[in-house]
């Protein structure tokens, strides 16, 4: 590894940091495309899932999971940025060049977690013109953004994958389309309890429940329950194995 591994990963970082923010198709993809979800669930079907309870409620309980969207929407990009990087050529400059050569993928990643923070807050503000409110104090907000950057960081490594061994760009963002499902069947729109038997088994065993539940449950001041650990443990596997395979795929790539 070189010596000047931060100094170039961050060189790298402000370059691929330059590209998101002169692109908006990321902006509406990562930021409005979520909004736009919570405007629908809470404007149009948030009376009839709510039951009555006012859209502050509401939006105070879908949050979780519309940050969560927030995310996989957003991860989608570094898999296409690195699909381009590698398709155009330019992964191979970088290696012709004294620079670490880890540096190359450190950035895209880095950029995922700078471009998804932004986009979460945006969410965040938006919800709280909707009428979010919380009593939560800065502990709970900052377990609040560990977990969020921790999920972030996981999913990133996950969309490094397809991004390295993808043979189309449709191929290589076509991948998060499933992680945006997913929130859809789990705790983050309506209880589990109301699902039929199939439906409801798999909703409260899949990872993003217990992720959701523990966001809530900090947001409402509530006794954090045993599903802060589910969560931390089904994202940091999926850290560790996306790693893993992305770091042995992309070192056959530049060998």
């Amino acid at each position: 590894m070189s010596t000047h591994f931060f100094s170039d990963t961050a060189v790298l970082t402000g370059r691929s940091l330059k590209h998101v923010t002169r692109s908006m198709d990321t902006i509406i993809t990562t930021a409005l495309t979520p909004i736009a979800m919570m405007l629908l669930f809470v404007y149009v079907f948030g009376g009839a899932i709510s039951q009555g309870a006012d859209s502050g409620t509401y939006v105070r309980y879908m949050l979780p999971g519309i940050l969560l969207i927030t995310i996989a929407s957003g991860i989608s990009y570094t898999a296409f940025r690195l699909f381009i990087d590698m398709t155009t050529g330019i992964f191979g400059r970088f290696q012709s060049m004294p620079i670490a050569r880890s540096g190359v993928l450190w950035s895209h990643v880095l950029t995922s977690l700078v471009a998804n923070v932004i986009s979460l807050a945006i969410v965040v503000g938006v919800a709280l013109a909707m009428g979010f409110r919380t009593g939560a104090g800065v502990g709970a907000w900052l377990a609040v953004a560990g977990i969020l950057i921790l999920f972030t960081f996981a999913l990133t490594w996950v969309a490094v994958i397809p991004g390295l061994s993808a043979k189309s760009v449709t191929g290589a963002s076509a991948f998060s389309y499933p992680l945006i499902f997913l929130p859809f069947i789990s705790s983050a729109f309506v209880p589990t309890q109301t699902m039929p038997g199939p439906v409801r088994w798999f909703a409260e065993y899949q990872p993003v429940t217990p992720i959701v539940n523990t966001i809530r449950d900090l947001f409402t001041e509530q006794p954090v329950s045993s599903d802060i650990w589910i969560a931390l443990a089904w994202t940091v596997g999926a850290l560790l194995v996306a790693f893993a395979f992305a770091m042995v795929i992309y070192r056959r790539k530049i060998s």
